[in-house]
């Protein structure tokens, strides 16, 4: 496909995991594409890289502006870079709250204010959030990184009515638990990780984790213009989820 050709996009937290996985697609679909990470050293050609923290707003007014600047405009922005976080209500200090609200949040809304500029000269702008299940299921364990999702969700929306008169489609992706780097380093931390993984797996389904490559593709359709009726959507890749109720194996 090349659907992409001619357009530039800017994925946050594109180094690795559904970022980078987004990165490569939107690449191969013809669009030229800056990433912008903390760690952007993994980053090579064909793709732009820039250092960024989302949690810092001069840091990315400056990326994004660098990454404009030298892509020659931006037409797609995936705001994709966000941390985890474990616990119920009990289990987190303020201090965590405001910091994983700050990244998976307010990260998203600092890249989107410093994109809108650039985004409003495009004839097929597109924002698409990277949200969770997390924001309509509830989780076990998952009090702040859930509240952080369904924050997502309900900005996406706003967003969307916001700004579908100036041309700016706003959607959101939400993924069930996928196979990234950030899951492997919870499972490393278990007690048992293959009981660990078993049961994430088993949650599911399909039986299986997600892959970073199939939560790429969503975030590319929703991120196409050939898409270019779909607004204020939020699009499950959760291998079902969040939708479907099955009856035990057997039964």
């Amino acid at each position: 496909m090349s659907d992409f050709e001619g357009l530039k996009a800017l994925v946050t937290g594109g180094a690795s995991g559904i970022g980078r996985a987004t990165a490569d697609l939107l690449v191969a679909r013809g669009a030229q594409v800056a990433v912008l990470d903390l760690d952007p050293s993994s980053v090579e050609k064909p793709l732009l890289a820039y250092r960024a923290d989302v949690t810092d707003d001069t840091s990315v007014r400056e990326a994004v502006a660098a990454a404009a600047a030298d892509l020659g405009g931006l037409d797609v922005v995936v705001n994709n870079a966000g941390i985890g976080a474990q616990g119920t209500v009990e289990d987190n200090t303020d201090d965590e709250w405001h910091r994983v609200l700050d990244v998976n949040l307010v990260g998203m809304v600092r890249v989107a204010r410093a994109a809108l500029p650039h985004l409003r000269e495009s004839a097929h702008a597109a924002i698409v959030n990277t949200s969770s299940i997390a924001a309509t299921a509830g989780l076990p364990q998952r009090a702040l990184y859930s509240a952080t999702k369904g924050a997502v969700y309900s900005l996406t929306l706003a967003m969307a009515a916001d700004h579908v008169r100036e041309g700016i489609r706003v959607n959101c992706v939400n993924p069930g638990t996928a196979d990234t780097p950030w899951i492997g380093r919870l499972l490393s931390k278990a007690a048992d990780p293959a009981a660990e993984r078993a049961a994430l797996e088993a949650r599911q389904p399909t039986g299986r984790l997600v892959s970073a490559d199939e939560v790429a593709g969503a975030i590319a359709y929703l991120a196409s213009p050939l898409s270019g009726a779909t607004t204020g959507t939020s699009l499950a890749v959760d291998g079902g989820m969040q939708g479907l109720r099955l009856r035990p194996v057997g039964q």
